[in-house]
């Protein structure tokens, strides 16, 4: 029997591990080792949007932070989003995230989670949280922060990128969130030759810390970009 999207995704979630060098004072945080019921929703949320296996364009985002896809193991979702869009409870966490906001506002512009979730496959080229040691504590990091971060993770995230498109998204077109993730994209593109062409959107957590005034502005830009 051919496997659905949703199986390919859960199983690439299933058998997630970063076993690579790290720069000194940076860890990797697995979502799905560290709480049980992370595995069950994402399953839930993958079995209810992509039981099929139709083609999807690919949104790209930078890695999950510790609030949003590293608690529901679901990009841009967090649990308040997760149980008041997508009717998935999470009981063990209750998280609130910015990014998932402007998403999932996003989403309802452009029609509504199923037709969303039907046409587009969102997930990150470094797809586990990354932290970095603080003197308050463990903060988030991005996989570009740090120049040796990058090079010690890179060859992780084009086999990760392959293992993604390998789902069957269109690669045609790739829709990258952040101008700066989008910079280290296009280096690992032209070395491992994935996409044809990148369109790039300004990252939901820059439009809602910055330019919240303009958030109307954005979402439509997403859609004209999304929908073409």
């Amino acid at each position: 029997m051919n496997k659905t999207f949703a199986d390919q995704v859960v199983q690439f979630n299933k058998n997630l591990e970063y076993s690579g060098n790290l720069p000194e004072g940076f860890q990797v945080l697995n979502p799905y080792l560290d709480n049980p019921e992370t595995m069950e929703v994402m399953q839930k949320f993958y079995q209810k949007y992509y039981n099929d296996s139709n083609k999807r364009k690919f949104i790209i985002g930078i890695n999950p932070s510790r609030h949003g896809a590293g608690v529901t193991g679901v990009p841009f979702t967090d649990t308040k989003r997760l149980e008041s869009v997508c009717g998935i409870t999470m009981k063990s966490a209750r998280t609130h995230e910015i990014s998932s906001v402007f998403m999932y506002d996003m989403i309802e512009a452009y029609g509504s989670a199923e037709e969303f979730y039907k046409d587009f496959y969102i997930n990150s080229p470094f797809p586990l949280a990354i932290v970095r040691k603080a003197k308050t504590g463990w903060l988030n990091a991005n996989y570009y922060d740090d120049k040796k971060l990058f090079e010690d993770v890179k060859d992780f995230m084009i086999d990760s990128l392959r293992k993604h498109i390998s789902l069957n998204v269109d690669t045609s077109e790739v829709f990258i969130l952040g101008k700066k993730n989008a910079d280290f994209i296009s280096k690992l593109n032209k070395e491992a030759k994935l996409f044809d062409k990148m369109t790039v959107l300004e990252h939901p957590r820059y439009i809602q810390q910055y330019k919240l005034k303009e958030k109307e502005m954005y979402i439509d830009k997403y859609i004209l970009a999304l929908k073409k």
